[in-house]
C-alpha cells in the first residue's frame, strides 16, 4: 500500500475499533468501494496491535486492580468489585473465543463483502438506538452479575460478522440489560482486550508463514492505530453519558444507505 492509504486505514482502524460503528466494515469498505488493494495478514496485525497497545495503557490502573484482586480472590476466597469483574470479563470472553475459532474460516470466506456489511451496519445501527432509548440505564459495573455478563458475552461473539461491530454490539446489549451508558462502554472496552490479545496472537501465527513482512508498514500502522484509539477511548467515555448513541446509529443507517446505493445503484 501507499503511505497515504497507510495513514488512512491506521487512523480509521483505531478510531471504530472502539466506537460502534465498526472498524472491520471501515478496513474493508476502502477495498470494496475505492478499489484500494487488500491491506494484507500483516497490517491487520499491527493496526490490532496498536489497538490493543491503547487499551491496555488506557486501563492500566484498572487491568492491575483486576489482576490483584482477580487472583488474590481465589487464593484468600474473598473478592472486592474489582476482583469479581475480573472474573464476569473472563466469563464474557468464552462466547466469542469458541465462536471464533470454529468458525473463523467461514466468515472470512463468505461474510467479508459489502453486503453483508450493508445490512449488519443498518440493522444493528437500529438496535443500538432501540436499547438506548429503552434501556433503564440505571445499574454500575458492581451490579453486573455473571448471567448479564454472559448475554452480553453472547453478544460478543455475533461481532465476528463484519459490520456489527464488536463495541456497538456489547454496548447494546448492555443498555438492553439496564447498564448505564459510560458502565456499558467501560465493561465493553476491558472486554475487548482479551479478545482483540487472542484475535492478534491467531494473525501473528499466521503471519509467520509470510516470506517477507513489510515492517516499515507494520511499525507505522501500529503507532497511528494505537494514538487514535487512545483519543477515541478518552473523548468516548468523557462524552458519552451526555451525547448517547443517537449519533453512532444515525451514522450506521447513512453509512449503510450510501453501502446499498453503491452496490446496487
Amino acid at each position: 500500500m501507499e503511505i497515504f492509504q497507510i495513514v488512512i486505514l491506521a487512523l480509521v482502524q483505531g478510531l471504530t475499533e472502539f466506537l460502534p460503528i465498526s472498524s472491520s466494515a471501515h478496513l474493508i469498505l476502502p477495498k470494496e468501494v475505492l478499489g484500494w488493494p487488500d491491506q494484507g495478514l500483516a497490517f491487520d496485525v499491527a493496526v490490532h496491535f496498536g489497538s490493543l497497545i491503547a487499551v491496555v495503557v488506557y486501563f492500566r490502573q484498572d487491568i492491575w486492580g483486576l489482576l490483584r484482586d482477580g487472583l488474590g480472590g481465589l487464593v484468600n476466597r474473598q473478592f472486592t468489585d474489582e476482583g469479581r469483574l475480573a472474573w464476569l470479563i473472563v466469563l464474557a470472553t468464552i462466547p466469542a473465543g469458541l465462536v471464533g475459532l470454529a468458525f473463523k474460516g467461514f466468515i472470512e470466506t463468505h461474510l467479508r463483502s459489502a453486503a453483508v456489511i450493508a445490512a449488519t451496519t443498518i440493522g444493528f445501527g437500529i438496535l443500538l438506538w432501540w436499547a438506548d432509548v429503552r434501556g433503564a440505564r440505571t445499574q454500575t459495573l458492581a451490579q453486573l452479575n455473571w448471567k448479564k455478563a454472559l448475554l452480553i458475552g453472547a453478544a460478543q461473539a455475533i461481532a465476528l460478522i463484519p459490520g456489527t461491530s464488536r463495541s456497538g454490539i456489547t454496548m447494546t446489549a448492555g443498555l438492553m440489560l439496564g447498564m448505564q451508558r459510560e458502565a456499558a462502554a467501560r465493561f465493553s472496552f476491558l472486554m475487548s482486550i482479551p479478545v482483540i490479545a487472542l484475535s492478534a496472537m491467531l494473525l501473528t501465527f499466521d503471519l509467520l508463514s509470510l516470506e517477507s513482512v513489510p515492517w516499515d508498514d507494520i511499525l507505522l500502522g501500529t503507532l497511528l492505530s494505537c494514538i487514535s484509539a487512545y483519543l477515541c477511548i478518552h473523548f468516548f467515555l468523557q462524552f458519552i453519558s451526555r451525547i448517547g448513541m443517537a449519533p453512532f446509529a444515525i451514522y450506521r443507517l447513512l453509512l449503510g444507505a450510501a453501502l446499498i446505493w453503491m452496490i446496487w445503484g
